[in-house]
C-alpha cells in the first residue's frame, strides 16, 4: 500500500524504516544463492557471521546462523565457496540494515557432493571401518598379485611395468573393469570379491589414474568400501594422485599415492634386496671374524700364563710344601705321643705306689670277715672267729684265739 505523503506531511525516516521492516517480515523464509566472501567463527561463540555476495551484480548481504547450523558443512565450506542458504530476511530498523538469519546451508555443485561424502566418511568411521587395528600387513614377497583397473589404462601399465622391473618373477591376476560411470561400482566390487576368493592371491591392488571429484566417485561408494573391509586379503588403494583421497583410501590396508607408488610398496626391488643380503652377509662375516679373533687373543693370553706353560711346576711347588707339612705333622705327633707316654708312665707309677697291692708286697696282710668286711680293730673280732687273710702272693684263713 502506497503511503500518502507530501512536502507538507512528510514521513519520518524511522517510520519508513519500520514500514520496510514490516514488509520484509511478511516476505518469510527464502532460498538464497551466493558466494561466501567473509567468514567469522569466533572461538566459543554460538553464532557464525558471514557475507554472501552476488558476483553478477556485485551486491553483498550479511548472514548470521547458529554454530550448529554451520558445523554441518564446515568441513567443505569456506571463503569463496558457493552455497544455497535457507534464511529469513531481517531488517534492523535503527540502522536501516538488511540481513539474513540462516536456518540451513547447502554447498552448491562439488561442495554439496563433498558434504555428502564427508557425512558418509564420518558414519563409516564411527562403525570402525577405518580403524588402524583392522589393517592387515602386506606380505614381504607376494607370489601372485591381484590387480583391479581400467582396460589398457595408464594405471595398469604403471603397476605392471614398475612391479616387473623391481621383481621380474612376480605374477599378476588382472581384472579389467570400468573405473567410472554407473557400471563401475558393481564391477569393481565383483572383481575384488573374485580375487579375494582366490587362495593363491597374496595382495589386491585397486588402481586408477587421476580425475575430477566426479570421476573418482565410484571409489567412495559405500558398497565398495564395505566389500574391501570384508576382504581377508590385504588391499592396496592406488586411486588418482597425491591430493585425491576417496573413501577407499581409508578402508584399504595400505594407501598408495599413485599406481606407480603402489607397485613400489607391494613388490620389493630385487637389486635392493640383493644389496641388502650382501650387506648382511658382510656384516655377519665381520662379526664372526671379530668373535674368532677375540677368542684367539684370549686363548693366547691364557696359554701365556706360567701355569699353562709348565703345568708340573705348580705341582712340584705344592709337593715340597706338602712334604714339609707332613714332616712337621710327624714331629708334632711324635712330641704329643712322647709327652703322653711320659704322663702315662708317671701316672702308672703313682697308681702303683698308691695301690694296696704295693702295701701287701711290703709284708702287710688284709684281714676280712666272712662277709668280706675288712677288720680294722681288734674289737671287731671274737675268739674262735675264722678270718680270711690276703697277702701279696695269695690268701689263707686264720682263727682268732683271743
Amino acid at each position: 500500500m502506497a503511503l500518502n505523503t507530501s512536502a507538507e506531511a512528510p514521513v519520518p525516516v524511522g517510520e519508513v524504516s519500520r514500514l520496510i521492516g514490516g514488509w520484509i517480515d511478511r516476505l518469510g523464509a527464502v532460498w538464497v544463492e551466493g558466494q561466501i566472501t567473509q567468514l567469522s567463527r569466533r572461538p566459543g561463540a554460538g553464532v557464525v557471521f558471514l557475507t554472501l555476495r552476488d558476483p553478477s551484480y556485485d551486491i553483498s548481504i550479511a548472514v548470521t546462523c547458529y554454530r550448529q547450523v554451520f558445523d554441518t558443512v564446515a568441513d567443505v565450506v569456506g571463503e569463496g565457496a558457493r552455497v544455497i542458504v535457507h534464511a529469513r530476511p531481517e531488517w534492523y530498523a535503527p540502522r536501516g540494515q538488511l540481513s539474513l538469519r540462516a536456518a540451513e546451508i547447502r554447498p552448491v555443485g562439488v561442495g554439496e557432493l563433498l558434504a555428502r561424502l564427508e557425512m558418509l566418511k564420518k558414519a563409516l568411521a564411527a562403525e570402525g571401518l577405518f580403524a588402524a587395528g583392522r589393517k592387515k600387513p602386506l606380505p614381504f614377497l607376494p607370489q601372485l598379485i591381484g590387480l583391479v583397473c581400467g582396460r589398457a589404462s595408464a594405471a595398469e601399465r604403471d603397476v605392471l611395468e614398475n612391479a616387473r622391473h623391481r621383481w621380474p618373477a612376480v605374477r599378476f591376476e588382472v581384472r579389467n573393469v570400468p573405473v567410472q560411470g554407473v557400471h563401475a561400482v558393481p564391477q569393481v566390487v565383483q572383481a575384488v570379491k573374485e580375487l579375494d576368493a582366490m587362495e593363491e592371491v597374496d595382495v589386491i591392488i585397486v588402481a586408477r589414474g587421476g580425475g575430477s571429484v566426479e570421476d573418482l566417485l565410484p571409489f567412495s561408494d559405500e558398497q565398495l568400501v564395505r566389500a574391501v573391509a570384508e576382504c581377508r586379503t590385504p588391499v592396496v588403494s592406488a586411486i588418482g594422485h597425491e591430493p585425491d583421497n576417496p573413501l577407499l583410501d581409508y578402508v584399504a590396508d595400505l594407501r598408495a599415492s599413485t599406481p606407480t607408488d603402489a607397485a613400489k610398496k607391494v613388490v620389493p626391488d630385487v637389486g635392493e634386496e640383493a644389496e641388502r643380503v650382501r650387506m648382511l652377509r658382510d656384516r655377519g662375516r665381520r662379526c664372526v671374524e671379530t668373535l674368532v679373533a677375540r677368542e684367539e687373543r684370549g686363548l693366547a693370553h691364557a696359554l701365556a700364563r706360567p701355569a699353562m706353560e709348565d703345568p708340573h711346576r705348580m705341582v712340584d711347588e705344592r709337593a715340597d710344601h706338602v712334604a714339609s707339612l707332613v714332616d712337621r705333622s710327624r714331629r708334632c705327633l711324635g712330641h704329643l705321643l712322647d709327652r703322653a707316654d711320659s704322663e702315662l708312665t708317671h701316672t702308672h707309677a703313682r697308681v702303683v705306689a698308691l695301690s694296696p697291692a704295693a702295701t701287701l708286697q711290703r709284708g702287710y696282710a688284709v684281714l676280712q670277715k666272712g662277709d668280706g668286711h675288712v677288720v680294722r680293730a681288734g674289737a671287731e673280732v671274737e675268739p674262735g672267729e675264722v678270718l680270711r687273710a690276703r697277702v701279696a702272693e695269695g690268701e689263707f684263713t686264720v682263727r682268732v684265739d683271743g
